[in-house]
């Protein structure tokens, strides 16, 4: 098992961002929702593989084709 080290930095960001950051993404989530959007465009992943790694996994493929022919039924519904 591999152990993420964490490192704290202190950004500065406009008060209304960081108010809808509070709102929306909630105390305690902001640090990771925020790398979640660094971490693709500051580590170079091999995204073949992880396409791959995601496929394979036969449960949350059926899952996922679940969720999404269930889409299709809410939207074959809506009225017009």
């Amino acid at each position: 098992m591999t152990i993420a080290m964490q490192q704290k930095m202190t950004i500065t960001i406009d008060r209304e961002v960081y108010d809808a950051l509070y709102r929306v993404i909630g105390k305690g989530n902001i640090s990771k929702f925020i790398e979640n959007l660094a971490r693709p465009h500051v580590m170079k992943e091999d995204l073949t593989s992880a396409y791959q790694a995601m496929a394979a996994d036969t449960e949350r493929e059926r899952e996922a084709l679940e969720w999404s022919n269930g889409l299709i039924g809410i939207v074959s519904d809506a009225q017009r």
